[in-house]
């Protein structure tokens, strides 16, 4: 391990990585500390199942939707995508269906057929007002940001600004109330995939309509405002950038957890490791911001910053169940293959139920209970990415569960793991009779689980919640000299998006006067 850099990057997920090849690239001495023995953070590609051990899946994040293209033009990296083509697949217990693609008419069609034209009308409307607001703020992502007011006025087209402000305000219901959807069911199911995923909060919680934003932000080339496989799992991304900041000259050490981030005077002076001390007069964290303030101490930190970093704090409430499947399932209201197998499977309760179990089931997550009926999104990723597949032809699949406590209240995860996996699967099994005797393994992430598991405090896949947006996020400069967070929890958002580590490496660069314009970064704040 070297003694001394120009810059320390702790962690070596994705957006870590991409700042250490940025600032490579720059001609700086870069060494990126990464404290488990492969690199990638919850971005990773693993066979994780003991009965099946050749099989292939993505453990933590699992599609890639709303990582700018221009990151992969900015850093050279490039990425196998394959697009989802329907990309969501809305099944009812019994008869009727929606699969959300491409093909136009056939959409009508299910539309008017099992839900109602007025639905189909209301679908369309809100897809072109969110293509508007995506090509507005899109240069913002690549930007030190400003307030949620200023972006609107800046960036989006006037008619648009209030319903910009609104959206990252106020609940995602609010939103969604505006369009003439007459369906509970298709309201539910966009409010849990894009308001929901991977946040502290339901139909009604202001800042959910932030997160739906943050969802709808797909513009990877031939992705048509849709999320993304990327062909050999989620581990195909954070190699890539690895190897091409190898390539820039930057060092990747694992195995090399970081105790202590070391503060002099007020300024950076390096960190220690369990191996040694490694000097550096600027450190990166790509950690979560709790982390990062553990590492360097609360009391380096002014009163002020600590009261916002504990502003940011929220439990994880996400259940990733990864499984084995021996085949495929057998919906109830879609028997023949129409290509409902590669996209988002949305299992939501009956629509006459529907709205008042996302009060219900967050209720109970709220008190430490588990959710009867948790919102469900089901992937089969393998028949997207055959390569996953293990030599007996065994589907890689997982169930991404909103909501479940941290915590749960007179009894533990040890003790009801295995049983609410079970049930969970039995839910499957009402919209695709025999589900469970497919499966040949699980491997399940409870928040608690994720937490020890990818080292994410409390469990929180984003760090911070997407209810916060644009200079309500963590800002990438730290209120310690030569201290930079390339943390989930700052601008844009959390999910795997690599701007927070293109804006953090930009930041550096113009504190140390290297910074030459050639990447479309500015700064408003700090």
């Amino acid at each position: 391990m070297k003694k001394q850099a120009d810059v320390i990057v702790v962690g070596g997920g994705h957006n870590g990585l991409v700042a250490a090849l940025l600032l490579a690239k720059r001609g700086l001495d870069v060494v990126v500390l990464e404290e488990r023995d492969v690199v990638g953070g919850a971005v990773r590609t693993e066979k994780p199942f003991k009965k099946v051990p050749d099989l292939a899946t993505s453990t933590g994040a699992y599609l890639l939707g709303v990582m700018p293209p221009e990151i992969m033009h900015i850093t050279g990296v490039e990425l196998p995508l394959k697009r989802r083509d329907p990309h969501y697949f809305l099944p009812k217990r019994d008869q009727g269906y929606l699969l959300l693609g491409s093909d136009q008419q056939a959409m009508k069609e299910q539309f008017t057929a099992f839900f109602s034209e007025a639905d189909w009308k209301a679908n369309e409307l809100m897809q072109a007002e969110l293509c508007q607001l995506r090509d507005d703020i899109a240069p913002t992502w690549l930007q030190e940001p400003l307030s949620i007011e200023e972006t609107a006025a800046q960036f989006v087209r006037a008619p648009l600004r209030q319903v910009f402000i609104d959206l990252c305000r106020k609940p995602v219901r609010d939103h969604l109330e505006r369009f003439p959807f007459r369906s509970d069911l298709v309201k539910a199911m966009y409010g849990v995939t894009d308001g929901f995923s991977g946040l502290f909060g339901t139909w009604d919680t202001p800042g959910t309509g932030m997160n739906f934003l943050v969802h709808n932000m797909c513009r990877l080339p031939g992705s048509d405002g849709t999320w993304m496989v990327v062909e050999g799992g989620m581990g195909t991304i954070t190699q890539r950038f690895a190897h091409a900041a190898i390539a820039a000259g930057a060092t990747i050490q694992t195995g090399a957890k970081v105790e202590k981030i070391l503060v002099e005077g007020g300024k950076v002076c390096g960190v220690r490791t369990a191996q040694q001390e490694v000097k550096a007069k600027v450190v990166v964290v790509n950690a979560d911001p709790f982390r990062m303030r553990d590492l360097v101490g609360a009391a380096a930190f002014p009163a002020a910053y600590n009261e916002r970093l504990d502003s940011y704090r929220r439990d994880g409430s996400t259940f990733k169940v990864n499984l084995a499947l021996s085949g495929l399932p057998k919906f109830n209201c879609l028997k023949e293959d129409r290509g409902q197998y590669g996209p988002t499977i949305h299992l939501l309760p009956d629509e006459e139920h529907v709205m008042q179990s996302l009060v219900d089931s967050f209720n109970d997550v709220k008190a430490g209970r588990l959710p009867k009926f948790p919102t469900i999104e089901w992937y089969i990723h393998t028949t997207v990415d055959p390569s996953l597949k293990d030599s007996q032809g065994n589907h890689n699949s997982a169930l991404f569960v909103q909501w479940v406590p941290h915590t749960l209240s007179g009894t533990t995860w040890e003790q009801e793991e295995a049983g609410y996996v079970r049930h969970l699967l039995s839910i499957c099994d009402q919209f695709a009779p025999g589900t469970s005797d497919l499966v040949v393994d699980t491997f399940p992430l409870h928040p608690s689980k994720i937490e020890d598991y990818f080292g994410i405090t409390r469990g929180h896949i984003h760090h911070v919640d997407n209810s916060f947006g644009f200079s309500d996020r963590l800002p990438y400069r730290q209120p310690v000299d030569g201290l930079y967070s390339a943390s989930a929890g700052t601008h844009p958002a959390g999910s795997v998006i690599g701007c927070a580590g293109h804006n953090a490496a930009m930041r550096v660069l113009k504190d140390l006067g290297k910074q030459d314009g050639s990447s479309p970064a500015t700064s408003s704040s700090s």
